[in-house]
């Protein structure tokens, strides 16, 4: 027997109806803040993720699986949603649509790191970007956005983190104290971060490792005038949109795109390894990588991580309206008309074996947990009818004609 890999899985129902549940809420909430679905490819060129993610991240460094193809290519299967989002941005044109430039898409990510509770090294992700406004309100839109989606699900004990990397001249003054605050404390540092604070000081303070007491010791960044208004903006709009939140000044997020705005959901039900989803504002990646000078902010949000916090939600009922049954071959036809009508008219049926005895037909129906069976045995077929028996409560079986029972049947289950 061949078995799954480490780290990858088969999504089972009804775990796969929760995911399809949550999928089809974000759609729905897209929808009503104006976004349009976009779908990327699986693999890309490996310098889009090392140009854009940043070649000292987790991701690029140790993550990301890579290989050379069979034309000589070096190809990626994607980490993470947003450089592709953006390829698709500058390659296609799309901001010269007219229209706003919204973008979600939902699919699978592959990251080869330790899978532990709701991680995998493929997991499905949710993304969202909005490219083109620089507005705070954009900023406060798009966590509100979030923070709807995650209420729509009926999703609990959420809070929202908040805290701004600043723009390029923000960070640059900040690097050089911070690279002189690192060298003088280079021995208490990881192995990883010692080896990049020249060229990336910021990743050390996103480290699993050194993060913690960095967080506490490690000068802040101090905000420009320009960055310090467009943060207490977004601040204000978060305010007056209901949406409550934390300033954290130790968030720092894990990508080198990052400016300005940066956010996490984290939900105390999770432990640890607390964050539901995260994003912020990357003002500087669409230029980055050859297109026009185009802000724009984005968030992802893993749907493994999101269903832990829903597993034991009421799940809706999937099963079958009705179980049609047949008494022989000339009433399975019958059968597998009406089953037909049936669904046309938006009931869910399901049958198992015409062929098979009423007795284990029955028990089927009973299994599949429908409302009602549909029964056509050898009286039903001459008189042109299917006799209706209620399966969820008592009640006595009633005939009716073929071509009156979707009507019938409708009228059952509203009433």
């Amino acid at each position: 027997m061949i078995n799954s890999l480490r780290g990858f899985r088969d999504l089972l129902p009804p775990e796969s109806d929760l995911f399809a549940r949550i999928e089809a809420a974000a759609r729905e909430v897209f929808g009503l803040y104006g976004y349009q679905e976009l779908r990327i490819p699986t693999i890309e060129k490996k310098e889009l993720f090392v140009k854009s993610t940043g070649d000292t991240t987790d991701i690029v460094e140790k993550e990301m699986y890579a290989f050379t193809d069979g034309g000589g290519r070096e190809v990626a299967v994607r980490p993470e949603g947003t450089p592709g989002m953006v390829r698709a941005f500058i390659e296609h044109n799309l901001g010269q649509t007219g229209r706003n430039a919204k973008f979600f898409y939902v699919g699978n990510m592959f990251r080869a790191e330790r899978p532990q509770a709701g991680r995998y090294r493929e997991f499905t992700q949710i993304d969202a970007e909005y490219i083109g406004n620089p507005s705070p309100a954009a900023d406060a839109e798009t966590i509100s956005m979030l923070l709807a989606l995650l209420n729509k699900l009926g999703v609990e004990g959420c809070s929202v983190e908040l805290n701004s990397l600043g723009c390029g001249d923000c960070r640059k003054n900040y690097r050089e104290i911070l690279l002189g605050y690192l060298r003088g404390r280079a021995e208490r540092l990881c192995e990883p971060c010692r080896g990049r604070i020249e060229r990336n000081p910021l990743r050390a303070l996103d480290c699993k490792i050194d993060g913690p007491w960095l967080a506490g010791e490690a000068p802040k960044l101090q905000l420009c005038p320009d960055c310090a208004a467009h943060f207490a903006d977004t601040q204000r709009l978060l305010g007056a949109a209901g949406v409550p939140y934390n300033v954290n000044l130790n968030l720092v997020r894990g990508l080198d795109y990052y400016s300005r705005t940066v956010f996490e959901v984290r939900s105390t039900l999770l432990g640890s390894q607390d964050a539901v989803a995260g994003g912020g504002r990357y003002d500087d990646l669409v230029k980055s990588m050859g297109g026009p000078a185009a802000p724009a902010i984005g968030w992802g949000m893993g749907v493994d991580r999101l269903a832990m916090l829903l597993k034991d939600k009421p799940a809706p009922d999937n099963a079958p309206k009705t179980f049609v049954i047949a008494a022989s071959k000339e009433a399975g036809d019958r059968a597998f008309a009406l089953m037909t009508a049936l669904r046309a008219a938006g009931i869910s049926s399901d049958f198992s074996n015409f062929t098979a005895s009423m007795r284990s037909q029955m028990r089927s129906a009973d299994k599949s947990g429908a409302t009602f069976a549909l029964i056509i045995g050898e009286d039903e077929l001459k008189a042109g009818t299917a006799a209706i028996k209620p399966l969820k409560a008592p009640g006595d079986q009633t005939p009716v004609p073929f071509a009156d029972a979707p009507a019938q049947i409708k009228k059952l289950l509203q009433g």
